[in-house]
């Protein structure tokens, strides 16, 4: 099968994360992705996890994970040559994604209205922390700023107890939650190119994401809820810990009977409204529940009773676990120290391929190859 993008290019100057983790989605799907890299390659080549090849070079698995699948062109935009090929090319692209700051891509004479110009069809994406206009276009946006300035660090902090300040940071949610967006964006920009022939700009925002992620802190911020909704804690077993949502009358039932107690189900603390007012006592009694098993054997009764819940797993138990496995949720990349595993798009097709590409391009590797299907040699 072919991917549903096969036959689009991408010209990708985009680094860190957001960006090339859109324009890593959009490999998957068969689209040719030439990513522009400054002489140096992008920062994240040097980013931990490494690992090193027999010629002793290193190799990053967390870069190879977001750019498996492109064509790597090392350009100096800063000069006269440079900056003309990088014109050239995004004149014979059908999409151009960057995530500089706004104003560095006029600054270099890319930016939309004069690639345009040239290109009148090109799906043009520009991803920043707070948009191209307003107030704050101008300041350094990174995704841990972006989920304090969002209101997200403490709409979290609001449902912990015990703790003086925000969580630490280490799960970059603003940037894959980004890249993701953009690609949606750009998946629309070009379904309406072929209806119409009209290429499209796209100013994508990490904080406007954020804000879109939070849909009922957004609601609750304007009209205050009287009673704090209930809260997903972890239920505590002998030896780890377990998620467990009753959600539905028919959960909540299961789970009564699941745990020997199917007198909650007529208990006036837990019928109706009164359940979530009263929620912290039901999650105790689970917590009594579960303190004498172990966790194994509280997912089991659970899952057998029909009660949504699992285990706490790390990252590596996930990666390993048979769910993962039989659903093909990770493919094989290869870089120049061996192969790893990344994941894949999270949706499948029928009838269309959608998974990791499995090559990733040492820096400017692509240079002469690029240069001569895209410009004829030129």
């Amino acid at each position: 099968m072919s991917g549903p993008l096969e036959g689009i290019r991408v010209l990708d100057f985009s680094a860190m994360v957001a960006g090339p983790y859109c324009t890593r989605t959009l490999a998957d799907l068969g689209a040719e992705v030439v990513k522009v890299e400054p002489p140096e390659g992008d920062y994240m080549r040097g980013r931990e996890p490494l690992r090193q090849a027999p010629d002793g070079t290193n190799h990053s698995a967390y870069f190879g994970g977001l750019n498996s699948g492109k064509q790597s062109v090392a350009l100096d935009m800063k000069t006269a040559e440079g900056n003309k090929t990088a014109l050239d090319l995004a004149s014979k692209a059908d999409v151009l994604v960057e995530n500089f700051r706004p104003g560095v891509m006029k600054r270099l004479g890319l930016d939309f209205e004069t690639v345009s110009a040239s290109n009148p069809r090109i799906v043009y994406c520009s991803i920043s922390g707070y948009g191209q206009s307003g107030s704050a276009a101008g300041l350094p946006a990174y995704a841990p700023i972006m989920h304090a300035a969002c209101g997200y660090e403490l709409a979290n902090l609001g449902y912990q107890e015990g703790l003086d300040r925000p969580l630490k940071s280490g799960i970059f949610i603003a940037d894959v939650l980004s890249g993701s967006l953009a690609f949606g964006a750009i998946s629309a920009a070009l379904l309406k190119r072929e209806r119409t022939g009209q290429g499209e700009y796209i100013d994508l925002a990490l904080m406007d994401c954020m804000l879109g992620l939070m849909v009922y802190e957004c609601q609750e911020a304007q009209f205050p809820a009287k009673f704090q909704r209930p809260l997903y804690r972890p239920v505590k077993a002998r030896d780890g810990f377990l998620i467990v949502a009753p959600i539905s009358p028919a959960n909540f039932a299961a789970m009564a009977g699941v745990c020997g107690h199917p007198e909650w189900t007529s208990d006036p603390r837990f019928s109706g409204a009164a359940r979530a007012r009263n929620w912290n006592v039901l999650m105790d009694l689970l917590d009594e529940w579960a303190g004498g098993r172990s966790v194994n054997e509280c997912e089991k009764a659970m899952l057998e009773g029909g009660v949504p819940c699992s285990r706490y797993q790390s990252v590596r138990e996930a990666m390993a676990s048979e769910a993962v496995k039989s659903r093909g949720s990770f493919g094989k990349v290869k870089d120049g120290a061996g192969e790893f595993l990344s994941p894949n798009p999270a949706f499948k097709m029928r009838n269309s391929k959608a998974q990791v590409q499995g090559e990733v391009d040492r820096l400017g590797a692509s240079n002469a190859k690029v240069i001569a299907s895209w410009l004829g040699g030129n």
